[in-house]
C-alpha cells in the first residue's frame, strides 16, 4: 500500500512575544522541505491560560507541528500535555539552546517573558537605522555623513539597496550611492566624516545579465550602453580605481548572497574599529 506525500502541513507557532523569532526559525527549517507547503498559524502574545486555550482550539481543528517560545512553565506544561493527547509534535525551540548555555555557564536561566524582544535601546536603534537607510537610498546622501555608519558605493545592479536594508535590520545606518560614469562623487563624500565607505563590484557578465532583465521591464530602447559588456567592464574598472584612490575596500559580490556581503562589510568595519581603538591605546 503506497502513501501519497502530503502537499501541505499545518505549522502552529505559539509565542509570548511577537512570534518573530519563531517565524524565522520555522522558515529556516521549512525551506528544507520545499515540496511540502507549510500553512502557518501564528499565535503571538500568549501569556494567559485563556489565550493558550484559544491557540489549542486551533491546533485541535488543524493538527500539525507545534513550535513555541513561552516562558511560563504552567503554560508550557498545559500545552505539551494537550499536544501529547492529540499526538502532535511539540517543541520549545529555545530550550535546547538554553541547555547549552546553562551547561557551559554553570548557572540556571532567569526566565523573562518575551525576553527575546525586549524593547530596549538596541530595538529602537534598528528601527532608527531602517528609517535612515530608506530615506538615504540611491544617492540621497545625508547632509551630515557622520550620521551614517556605512556608505555603500557601486555601479548599477551591484545589490547596493538590498545589502543596505539588510545592514539596517542589523542596526547600522547605511546610505548607498550609485557610481555613474562621468558623474563626480558628491563633495560631501570626500570631506572628513566618520562613516565606513565600501565599494561593491561584480563580474561584467553578471551585471549585464541583470541589466538586460531590467531593460526588458523598462521597455526602453535607448539603454544599449547600459547593458553593453565592454562599457560595464569600464565602469567596474573605474569603480576599483576610485576606491583604491581613497583607500576604500572593495567587495566582489558576483558569487555572494546579500547575507554574505553584509557579513564581509561588518567584518571590515569591525577591523577598522579595532585598529582605531588600538591606535588610541598606543597614543
Amino acid at each position: 500500500m503506497s502513501h501519497t506525500q502530503p502537499s501541505y502541513f499545518h505549522l502552529h507557532l505559539i509565542s509570548d512575544a511577537t512570534g518573530e523569532t519563531l517565524t524565522t526559525i520555522a522558515k529556516a527549517a521549512a525551506v528544507q522541505y520545499a515540496q511540502i507547503r507549510p500553512i502557518e498559524h501564528v499565535h503571538p502574545l500568549v501569556r494567559t491560560q485563556r489565550q493558550l486555550d484559544r491557540a489549542i482550539q486551533e491546533i485541535e481543528s488543524a493538527p500539525g507541528i507545534v513550535l513555541y517560545t513561552v516562558v511560563n512553565e504552567a503554560l508550557q506544561t498545559a500545552l505539551e500535555q494537550r499536544c501529547r493527547e492529540l499526538n502532535v509534535p511539540c517543541l520549545h525551540v529555545l530550550e535546547p539552546i538554553m541547555k547549552v548555555f546553562e551547561s557551559y555557564l554553570g548557572t540556571a536561566k532567569t526566565p523573562i517573558v518575551a525576553g527575546q524582544h525586549v524593547l530596549d535601546a538596541d530595538y529602537f536603534r534598528r528601527i532608527d537605522a531602517l528609517n535612515f537607510t530608506m530615506v538615504h537610498d540611491d544617492g540621497r546622501l545625508p547632509s551630515d555623513l557622520n550620521q551614517a555608519d556605512i556608505i555603500i558605493l557601486g555601479v548599477s545592479r551591484t545589490s547596493k539597496t538590498p545589502t543596505s536594508i539588510y545592514l539596517a535590520q542589523r542596526g547600522y545606518k547605511t546610505a548607498n550611492v550609485p557610481l555613474v560614469p562621468r558623474i563626480d562623487l558628491a563633495p560631501a563624500l570626500l570631506e572628513p566624516h566618520s562613516a565606513f565607505v565600501v565599494g561593491l563590484v561584480a563580474s561584467p557578465d553578471r551585471i549585464s545579465e541583470i541589466r538586460r532583465n531590467r531593460v526588458q521591464l523598462l521597455a526602453d530602447r535607448n539603454l544599449d550602453d547600459y547593458v553593453d559588456r565592454t562599457r560595464i567592464a569600464e565602469e567596474i574598472a573605474h569603480s576599483r580605481r576610485l576606491c583604491a584612490r581613497h583607500g576604500w575596500p572593495v567587495i566582489d559580490v558576483t558569487r555572494r548572497s546579500i547575507e554574505e556581503t553584509a557579513a564581509t562589510i561588518l567584518k571590515l568595519l569591525h577591523e577598522r574599529e579595532s585598529a582605531r581603538d588600538g591606535e588610541k591605546a598606543d597614543g
